[in-house]
């Protein structure tokens, strides 16, 4: 088969993996001549639904010996199949780059013959292009499940990212969709990683030199509405991974009917407006000090699909409001729908200086409309009385429009919801 057939498979099948992104990584390997980590983006890669996700993304080969239910590479499956060689990988990576086509490589696989001989392979292709490429640039390497621990150490000499799939939300899921798969040989891999980034980074600050390993951390992905979970399980199954193993990021990602799926997959996609609530919920835990209970408000243990999670919240919480902009901590202020994180930070440095007003929020772009029913400034605010009215949630919901792209990229860039 022609590299240029295999590729397109190869592409094809890895679209359905979301959890990639070029960030993370501030520094380009140092003799490195072609390539950097720097700057934003790298590729061409596209979601079924349309998303660019700019990164490129292909598998070595779409081959697989287990049977995954949700997954179009299943042994099962009747996909057409393909297999890179390492040498095909690099070639392919290097010319992409040098026609600026790409500025890193998303390399996944399914499993051959065993997790060790799969990961062993992905290694090949990152460890030659580091060096006998002098390859510089991003790559991002997604580990085998169960492979040899001392595997996972060699891919993050070579590797700005690791990353292990938690696939399902809960290990029940798991269970029934893919038993050959175990959620304890998952997490004990992101274990794994996550003890020796501590390691190398207590080094590093001993003043050591130790070996690079994965300098961008590591992450993972959650498939969402493969299976019954509420939200609330998907929310609690992040923060335990965030607690316990210290990813980076965790992506959702919705989940996608493929051909011939068996009969306990629903038929459609979850609405994506799900994912982004989903993604929502997950910075305003990381950043604004909310916890997973705090933002299920619904009886049903799922996010609104009709307005973002801090404003479910507040709505739901109105007796802790107004908040006094002017005296209220940050932990408070960060609560306030329409606040971010850059919002607040402003207001702390400007009211050491004067008192806000109306005015100043103004000034400093907050989501007006929606924090207006919820504080008090310096000056008589009006909309204060809106506290109580019933129809609190429609006036403060933003009007629906189609978002522009690259709206969209700065949404995904600063993480402001």
């Amino acid at each position: 088969m022609e590299v240029r057939d295999k590729l397109a498979i190869l592409a094809d099948a890895a679209k359905y993996d979301a959890s990639c992104a070029s960030s993370g990584a501030k520094q380009t390997r140092a003799g490195s001549k072609l390539g950097t980590t720097e700057g934003m983006g790298i590729c061409h890669s596209y979601t079924p639904d349309g998303r660019c996700v700019s990164l490129l993304k292909i598998l070595l080969t779409n081959f697989c010996i287990y049977d995954c239910q949700y997954c179009v590479n299943r042994v099962s499956s009747d996909t057409p199949r393909a297999r890179f060689t390492v040498d095909e990988v690099v070639s392919l990576t290097i010319e992409f780059y040098k026609r600026n086509y790409i500025e890193g490589l998303f390399l996944s696989s399914g499993i051959i013959q065993n997790s060790d001989y799969t990961m062993e392979q992905l290694i090949a292709v990152a460890k030659t292009l580091r060096t006998q490429q002098a390859f510089g640039g991003y790559i991002h390497l997604k580990t085998i499940p169960n492979a040899s621990p001392l595997l996972l150490t060699e891919a993050g000499r070579w590797a700005d990212r690791l990353s292990v799939n938690i696939e399902l939300p809960t290990a029940g899921d798991l269970l029934q969709l893919a038993p050959e798969k175990k959620r304890e040989q998952i997490t004990d891999a992101m274990q794994g990683i996550a003890e020796t980034i501590t390691e190398t980074k207590s080094e590093e600050q001993a003043g050591l030199h130790p070996p690079r390993f994965a300098p961008a951390g590591q992450s993972t992905q959650m498939i969402v509405g493969a299976t019954d979970s509420p939200d609330a399980d998907i929310l609690q199954t992040a923060t335990e991974l965030y607690d316990k193993h210290q990813l980076r990021r965790v992506y959702y990602s919705a989940y996608s009917p493929i051909p011939h799926a068996d009969a306990r997959l629903p038929g459609k996609s979850p609405p994506l407006v799900r994912e982004h609530r989903l993604y929502q919920a997950d910075w305003l835990m990381r950043y604004y000090g909310f916890d997973t209970q705090e933002l299920i408000v619904s009886p049903d243990r799922n996010l609104s699909l009709e307005l973002d999670p801090k404003l479910a919240w507040a709505l739901a919480n109105r007796q802790q409001f107004p908040i006094d902009v002017n005296r209220a901590p940050r932990e408070l202020l960060l609560r306030v729908p329409g606040f971010g994180v850059r919002n607040v930070e402003k207001m702390l440095s400007v009211r050491r200086h004067h008192q806000l007003r109306t005015e100043d929020l103004r000034k400093l772009r907050v989501a007006w409309n929606r924090a207006r029913a919820f504080v008090i400034t310096a000056d008589h605010n009006p909309a204060l009385a809106d506290l109580d009215k019933l129809d609190l949630a429609r006036r403060t919901q933003p009007r629906q429009r189609q978002l522009l792209l690259f709206e969209a990229a700065e949404s995904a860039r600063s993480g402001e919801v």
